[in-house]
């Protein structure tokens, strides 16, 4: 805090000769009733107006204070740096049907894949990040932000709760899942455009394709990112998809790793193994 006329505070001095005078005022008032003795009143209980008998005094103190420090004129100031960085815009698309809550991953396949993802959007501070969540429909959970605080939290959130309430219906719509995230995308004027997927699934719902969509996000210069893990079904398998974009590489890399400590039935594939081609976008 600063002070724009800090030469009021001086002012402050004044209250030393003013608390001197009451003193000694105090000292020398004689008392207007003079008796012979004081004895007799000894064990009278005094009254609530003894102990407020210098309240007027320090009110006075206190209104001059407060005067000198409006004179005085207190400021904060804020410290502004202008700096220049580069970042991408993201959106990951998540699948919450109900078979991401089998457990061949602990807890089960959506904490797996959460967990991972938390840690990926820790690492990319710079980065404009959103959510879309997929099941047999899609929708946004959180929309483009720096704010990562905010995205984790609604991203923590997410739970196969939303289906057994009804809000949404039980499937794997991935092409409508890759849709709502180019729909966030396409108008952003990010030099980089990616939509990361995450499914443990083949499309079985939803009215558009995934090359469909892929399609659709290609038109607008956005780049899909391969399934980071799809499971097998009937087995436990997890199958990882590496990115050929060097910062993807290394989040599959991570995400891999990570899936090793839960299980080691893991089989890795080149992304023209995934069920949909994305090597041309």
């Amino acid at each position: 805090m600063i002070f724009a006329n800090i030469e009021y505070l001086f002012l402050l001095i004044l209250l030393i000769p003013y608390i001197v005078w009451y003193i000694m005022r105090r000292k020398r008032t004689e008392a207007t009733l003079q008796v012979s003795t004081t004895r007799m009143y000894m064990n009278v209980r005094k009254s609530w107006k003894v102990y407020l008998i210098h309240a007027p005094f320090l009110l006075r103190i206190c209104a001059f204070v407060m005067i000198v420090l409006v004179l005085a004129r207190p400021q904060t100031t804020d410290n502004w740096q202008n700096t220049e960085i580069e970042g991408i815009d993201i959106m990951l698309a998540m699948d919450i049907s109900t078979s991401m809550l089998a457990e061949d991953l602990k807890p089960n396949r959506l904490e797996a894949a959460k967990q991972v993802a938390a840690e990926f959007i820790n690492g990319r501070p710079n980065d404009n990040i959103g959510l879309t969540i997929f099941a047999g429909e899609a929708f946004t959970q959180c929309p483009l932000t720096v704010d990562h605080g905010v995205l984790l939290n609604l991203f923590h959130s997410v739970s196969c709760d939303m289906i057994y309430r009804g809000m949404i219906e039980d499937g794997t719509a991935i092409g409508m899942g890759l849709a709502n995230a180019v729909t966030r995308l396409k108008d952003s004027k990010a030099k980089s455009k990616v939509v990361i997927l995450l499914t443990d699934g083949v499309n079985n719902r939803g009215e558009l394709s995934p090359l469909t969509a892929a399609e659709i996000a290609k038109q607008f210069g956005i780049k899909t990112g391969e399934t980071i893990y799809q499971a097998k079904k009937k087995c436990p398998q997890i199958r990882v998809f590496p990115t050929k974009h060097e910062m993807y590489k290394e989040y599959s890399d991570k995400l891999y790793n990570l899936l090793l400590t839960y299980t080691n039935k893991i089989e890795r594939f080149s992304i023209d193994e995934c069920f949909i081609d994305f090597s041309d976008i």
